[in-house]
């Protein structure tokens, strides 16, 4: 029988050799591994032979069977590696082409509004500040007339931070950027002259709010500055940002906390898609004692107006943009048509 293993495992290695494909080598290994080949007749007539040989030829024949594996699982790795290679072949990357390159990004087109706000409060005077976007309560709420409890804190409802600060004062996501007129007027001394642009954050998400927006607040504060002073500077603001002195710009009475009296400031067009139809921009009005006082200053010697607008609202309007929600989905094909 020895003699036949060893013949057994030369047609094996002879017959995987000849094999064309996976499939016809898994024909001949049934031949010799199946059911039915001949490693299993090997196995099967050691039931005739004697007990004291058994266990020798059980070996041998375990031997050929390991022998004819190995020279399967070979055969079976050469198979795979060809097709490996008929792959790599086929999809073959010619790395000699010219790169795509990368082309000129452009700047979003709030930020482009950001920037020419700044551009046309400093040509007046204004400073840029720029401060924290998480604040603590009383910077936020309290030093600008919003005590504890008030209701116009209902109207501003945002995203608190799990932690607090030294004197055990919540941390929260600042709902606007007039925090900054409260840093910045106890920072520096009268005249005050200086407008706060940055991100602010409230629960609001529709076609013309979204939980992150942008905001710009301006502060003017000194011993003479009345409303009159508001009115001339935010509408030569506003006929200088859309460049066109066909506007019309009114200040409805309202109410904020922090200024009294307070006004909402609305405009209209006097020519072009908008004509005619009075459009929100801005709350104003004249900074309130108590935030005065807040600032570090005397209320009897100085006065002033703030102002806060929502910067994606002048985006829209300038560039005739019906949802802001557009701004922020990253269609370059919508904001292509900004950088041209």
């Amino acid at each position: 029988m020895t003699q036949s293993l060893d013949d057994l495992i030369l047609q094996a290695k002879d017959k995987f050799a000849l094999a064309t494909d996976s499939a016809s080598l898994e024909n001949e290994k049934a031949k010799f591994l199946g059911k039915n080949g001949v490693i299993t007749g090997f196995m099967k007539g050691l039931a005739q032979l004697p007990p004291d040989q058994k266990k020798a030829e059980g070996a041998r024949i375990n031997r050929a069977k390991q022998e004819i594996e190995t020279l399967l699982n070979a055969r079976r790795e050469q198979f795979a590696r060809d097709e490996l290679n008929q792959r790599l072949a086929a999809e073959t990357i010619d790395v000699t082409l010219p790169g795509r390159g990368r082309s000129m990004g452009g700047v979003h087109p709030v930020i482009q509004s950001w920037q020419r706000i700044e551009d046309i409060f400093r040509s007046i005077g204004f400073d840029v500040a720029d401060g924290p976007e998480i604040e603590n309560d009383w910077t936020n709420f309290t030093a600008l007339n919003n005590p504890e409890n008030h209701p116009a804190r209902s109207m501003q409802d945002t995203f608190y931070v799990d932690m607090n600060d030294a004197g055990g004062l919540p941390f929260l996501l600042r709902t606007h950027t007039s925090p900054m007129q409260v840093r910045y007027a106890r920072m520096n001394k009268p005249p005050i002259k200086v407008i706060a642009p940055g991100r602010t954050y409230r629960v609001d998400s529709d076609a013309t709010h979204s939980p992150m927006f942008h905001q710009v607040e301006g502060l003017w504060i000194a011993e003479d500055i009345s409303f009159a002073d508001l009115k001339g500077v935010y509408t030569n603001f506003l006929k200088a940002f859309f460049e066109t002195d066909d506007l019309s710009v009114r200040f409805r009475p309202s109410f904020f906390p922090f200024t009294e009296p307070s006004a909402e400031i609305d405009m209209m067009f006097t020519s072009g898609p908008n004509q005619g139809r009075w459009l929100e921009i801005s709350g104003s009005g004249q900074v309130h004692p108590t935030v005065v006082r807040n600032f570090g200053l005397d209320p009897e010697k100085y006065i002033g107006f703030a102002f806060g607008s929502g910067i994606e609202r002048l985006t829209m309007l300038r560039y005739g943009v019906n949802d802001l929600r557009q701004f922020y989905e990253g269609d370059l094909r919508f904001l292509r048509q900004f950088n041209r």
